[in-house]
């Protein structure tokens, strides 16, 4: 009998009952605004920011609206101008480089690797042609950070990390989001914690987090921040710096407190799951796993894996013959977006320079959701599955090639 998942790539787990608890208690006072506090009282969104800081080992955060609106939020704190260059990777989503135009930026794309990381021999050759790179840990796959940095170092340029896919994971120990200037995170739903939608931004530097804080939308009510810098920090900018109000609100960081505190138990689950799919993909035919450095602390909420130099029409079949048996998988190789898909050459209002090297491997990648709702027996199903259709279409390509 031929196998067939059917469970749900989209569906999530529960809120923590505490979290489910603790948003009732703010909707039942009403003060879901992080700034309307009562006499005494604590926001849920200073004490989230709070904890996140320690977590990290970051001297402040902010907690915003969205990880799209960190990212603008350190672009703009860091001094990007409409007009200046910023160098990005050609493998992410389209809301990186969509944060680098909506402050009037110019994306320069870096190419990617096989380890579906930035290239650094690319971005070294492209490191004297801006002066901030927006880094993204795509998928939760982390470069060298040392090799990374020193060429960033050694060319003045600021590291704003993308850290979406990256919460709680590490390179050679020390956390993504703590090598650059930035790093920004999100909470929406298919990411590490989920608040339906949200953000955090950390960093240890002063100045560039007073800008940022006022730039959410602080009015003069930063003193009610318990993970910002000191009053004076502030005097000096906030003449000057614009309220661009992107603010989290008490409700969706009382739903995150106890999600964070759950976070390297949640981690722990998603990496058991990722290695289950990659045991039962291992040596299949045609299919390339992405190899994962020992020093990448990663975390595992997707997987990825490469159909190296296959045609266009046996990557869609093996797409619709999985899907026929339940397993969705997505693919960043079609010419037109679909859904969360796209290649730097979808988005038009950015110049493109093209990447024959890159292109090659971006139409190779497959993509699939690792939910913590599925069970590690499923995830063994789920390998099986792929590696019947994957042999299936291969064997059938190389009787007729």
């Amino acid at each position: 009998m031929t196998e067939v998942f059917t469970g749900s790539f989209t569906q999530q787990e529960p809120i923590p009952d505490e979290g489910i608890e603790a948003a009732l208690r703010v909707m039942q006072s009403g003060r879901l605004h992080r700034y309307n506090t009562a006499p005494g009282e604590i926001a849920e969104t200073a004490l989230l920011e709070e904890e996140f800081a320690q977590s990290t080992g970051a001297k402040y955060c902010l907690a915003v609206a969205s990880g799209g609106y960190a990212i603008a939020t350190a672009l703009r704190a860091a001094g990007v101008r409409p007009g200046d260059p910023v160098l990005t990777n050609a493998f992410t989503l389209a809301p990186v480089p969509g944060a680098i135009a909506s402050v009037g930026g110019v994306p320069v794309f870096v190419g990617v690797t096989e380890g579906l990381v930035i290239d650094l021999d690319d971005l070294a050759s492209k490191a004297g042609r801006a002066k901030v790179l927006l880094l993204s840990h795509m998928r939760g796959h982390i470069c060298d950070m040392a090799a990374l940095m020193e060429i960033c170092d050694r060319a003045g340029i600021t590291v704003i990390e993308d850290c979406a896919h990256t919460m709680g994971a590490h390179w050679n120990g020390t956390q993504s989001g703590r090598w650059g200037r930035f790093g920004c995170y999100s909470t929406q739903t298919y990411k590490h914690m989920n608040s339906g939608e949200g953000g955090f931004l950390i960093s240890d530097d002063a100045e560039a987090m007073a800008r940022a804080t006022i730039l959410s939308g602080s009015y003069m009510l930063y003193d009610r921040h318990r993970a910002a810098p000191p009053p004076e920090v502030f005097e000096r900018v906030k003449y000057e710096t614009p309220n661009i109000s992107g603010r989290m609100d008490n409700l969706r960081a009382a739903i995150l407190r106890p999600q964070l505190r759950l976070l390297s138990e949640q981690c722990g689950k998603w990496n058991a799951r990722y290695r289950v799919v990659e045991a039962g993909l291992r040596n299949t035919p045609g299919l390339t796993l992405i190899d994962r450095p020992e020093e990448e602390g990663f975390v595992a909420s997707s997987f990825q894996f490469l159909l190296r130099d296959w045609s266009e029409e046996a990557i869609v079949e093996v797409i619709a013959r999985c899907a026929g048996r339940g397993v969705e998988l997505k693919w960043f190789g079609s010419a037109e977006p679909v859904g969360f898909t796209s290649r730097y050459d979808s988005w038009r209002y950015a110049p493109i320079e093209r990447m024959p090297k890159s292109d090659a491997i971006l139409k190779s990648i497959v993509d699939m959701r690792l939910p913590l709702t599925f069970s590690l027996d499923e995830c063994a199903l789920i390998g099986r599955i792929i590696r019947d259709e994957v042999s299936t279409v291969w064997q059938a390509e190389a009787a007729t090639g």
